[in-house]
């Protein structure tokens, strides 16, 4: 066994020597070889050039490497020389850091191959033959000379001289401690590798120089027939595996044992210094995926910021205000802001073109209960708000969770602010404080379907004559006559934008002539009430028979809560004037003469009014509505249940 592990131990040290002469061409090698082996550097002939080429590191190997060092599987359990035999009775803790010790000679074995070979000759060719930029050699190897002198200099002696004098101290703890905080130096070296590994690429590539010095290099005998990218990942890979010796180690030690507090201490120190290396291999994922994300986006000023987090992105569904098909988006969700973008047609280097950027500082988010766009969902923001439709339930669901992840860390962090400037009663003012948001951040839009005639002055919309636009304070859908003004926006930047003349009187505090103001309201211009919490029955239902027209159009029914004895009947569900209106107290309810269970009628000396609901179950829900008024119900009396819809 004695034989084996000093063979094994002067393979590590020839294997420095080799390092040593490979530098200078011809020079007579010290370590043992065959006589008819070529130089290190020497090409390889026809036989050679057949065996397995040097690995190439992926970026796949790289971003699991976080995960794999933690395990036991980097380390082996047995090296010759180590593995007791039958006769031998070493103790445990010694056989590991006799591990250590050999582990780490052939550390810095490699590292003397990165910094003396390597580094050293691909920094004399920058300088002679400007092949490559020195710079760009001096960012490929970081810091790797201030590691490789503190672990040939300090720490490799120390563990040496350490395990010579065994019998005497028998304990490694104090060595440990000692340079442990040394090691934080490899956050540096992590962090600049995945640069490193792209710089390495972009100049093999671009310098046939550059790539002939480390093509002999990595053919030589001391390269082993590993790449330069192979080798560089040595210094990521070693603190991790310091953790998993010495941890091993602390469990070996006897009860008593006079290093257990010291190696307790020193494996704290060495797992500090692996959480460094762990957030810094983190850190270069994190900015790595950043970096794509940009790329992706086409790399635009006011965009890119390497103090961002993405959190999530993914294909949305846009709901129009004009277009009745909804329109294909893409949104990526940072943890300051919300880009709303649109797939290129031509995907040449920028994939997409960002459209709209919403702050999540004051961004509100909620789900939307519409039966024509079901998992539709609501973004307000200060810059622009939208009607978004993802594709299922869960989709949806995980959207208005990420966004409200975000705006909560957002709101901590300002939280002492929010709390000094809010009252003590916050809730109470929330209808207030919408109507002081106008200007100050973009309304959402009433889709054009939803009216047939002008939200402020209730006259009907055609396509010559009366031509519908939004107010974009409050994102009605008004006439010309009604949105002649501008006013500025503090959500654009102070830009004048056009607003009908109630926000425009509000914004600006201008009062307008007479004729311009609101006139006295008649009988059926009466809100529609969309929303269950402002009407008791409301949805679309068929207008059957002479009384509406031929054609048999759909009508928005509404029974409002303020109202509950009339039935309102609108051309669209945010018409601000009712086509007609018909008082319930006195109708009997009965069934259509059609024999359709969806229809029913209203009659009533003479009256009479014929509906068609969507399902049965609607129509059934009408029919109890209808009842219930025509009888002289009232919400504040008992009833069964709640119908709105």
């Amino acid at each position: 066994m004695e034989g084996a592990s000093e063979e094994k131990l002067a393979s590590v040290s020839n294997l420095v020597t080799v390092f040593e002469n490979s530098r200078t061409p011809g020079a007579v090698p010290k370590a043992h070889r065959p006589p008819q082996s070529p130089g290190p550097w020497e090409k390889l002939d026809v036989g050679e050039a057949l065996e397995p080429r040097p690995r190439t590191v992926s970026r796949r190997y790289l971003s699991s490497l976080k995960n794999k060092l933690s395990s036991g599987a980097w380390r082996k359990s047995c090296h010759p020389g180590t593995c007791p035999t039958p006769g031998t009775q070493e103790p445990e803790e010694k056989r590991i850091v006799q591990e250590l010790l050999e582990t780490e000679q052939a550390y810095v074995a490699r590292l003397h191959l990165l910094d003396q070979v390597f580094f050293q000759e691909l920094l004399k060719t920058a300088r002679s033959s400007k092949a490559v930029p020195e710079d760009v050699v001096r960012i490929i190897f970081s810091n790797i000379s201030s590691i490789y002198q503190f672990h040939a200099q300090f720490f490799l002696p120390e563990l040496q001289r350490r395990l010579d004098d065994w019998t005497a101290t028998p304990r490694i703890g104090d060595v440990i401690q000692k340079l442990a905080p040394f090691l934080k130096m490899y956050s540096e070296y992590v962090k600049n590798f995945e640069r490193a590994a792209e710089l390495l690429a972009t100049w093999t590539e671009k310098s046939p120089a550059f790539q002939e010095v480390i093509t002999r290099i990595q053919s030589s005998e001391a390269s082993g027939s590993l790449t330069l990218q192979h080798h560089m990942l040595e210094p990521v890979q070693r603190i991790p595996r310091y953790e998993l010796l010495l941890k091993e180690y602390v469990q070996k030690l006897p009860a008593q044992a006079p290093d257990r507090a010291d190696a307790q201490k020193a494996l704290d120190m060495i797992f500090s210094a692996a959480q460094h290396s762990n957030a810094a291999i983190t850190e270069m994922e994190r900015l790595q995926d950043l970096w794509e994300v940009y790329q992706r986006l086409g790399l635009e000023d006011d965009i890119v910021d390497p103090s961002n987090t993405l959190l999530r992105e993914g294909p949305v569904l846009k709901i129009s205000f004009r277009r009745n098909d909804p329109m294909e988006r893409y949104l990526f969700l940072f943890n300051n802001m919300l880009l709303y973008c649109v797939p290129r047609v031509i995907q040449v280097g920028a994939h997409f073109q960002v459209r709209t950027r919403i702050d999540v500082a004051g961004m509100k988010v909620r789900e939307l209960t519409d039966a024509e766009f079901p998992n539709s969902f609501l973004v307000s923001g200060k810059q622009r708000t939208l009607e978004l439709q993802a594709r299922s339930q869960e989709e949806m669901i995980s959207w208005i969770q990420a966004c409200q992840a975000a705006i909560e860390h957002i709101e901590k962090r300002n939280e002492t602010f929010k709390a000094a400037g809010q009252g003590p009663e916050g809730d109470p003012q929330e209808q207030e404080l919408k109507s002081e948001e106008l200007g100050l951040r973009a309304p959402l839009w009433i889709r054009d379907k939803m009216v047939t005639m002008c939200m402020r002055c209730q006259e009907p919309f055609n396509a010559l004559t009366r031509r519908r636009h939004h107010c974009r304070a409050c994102g009605y859908v008004v006439c010309a006559r009604c949105s002649e003004y501008r006013a500025q926006l503090k959500y654009d930047d102070n830009r004048p934008h056009r607003v009908c003349f109630s926000c425009y009187t509000f914004l600006t505090g201008n009062v307008l002539p007479e004729d311009k103001e609101d006139k006295r309201r008649g009988i059926l211009e009466k809100g529609s009430s969309a929303g269950p919490d402002r009407s008791l029955m409301c949805s679309f239902l068929q207008l059957v028979g002479d009384k509406w027209g031929k054609s048999g159009p759909r009508g928005w029914c509404v029974i409002p809560r303020d109202d509950p004895l009339v039935l309102y009947v609108y051309a669209a569900p945010q018409d601000m004037r009712a086509h007609t209106s018909i008082p319930l107290l006195g109708y009997q309810v009965t069934a259509g003469p059609q024999g359709d269970p969806r229809v029913f009628q209203l009659q009533q000396s003479g009256q009479l009014y014929t509906f068609k609901a969507e399902t049965e179950e609607l129509r059934g829900r009408w029919v109890k509505a209808m009842e219930r008024a025509a009888g002289g119900w009232s919400p504040g009396e008992p009833h069964d249940g709640d119908l709105s819809d």
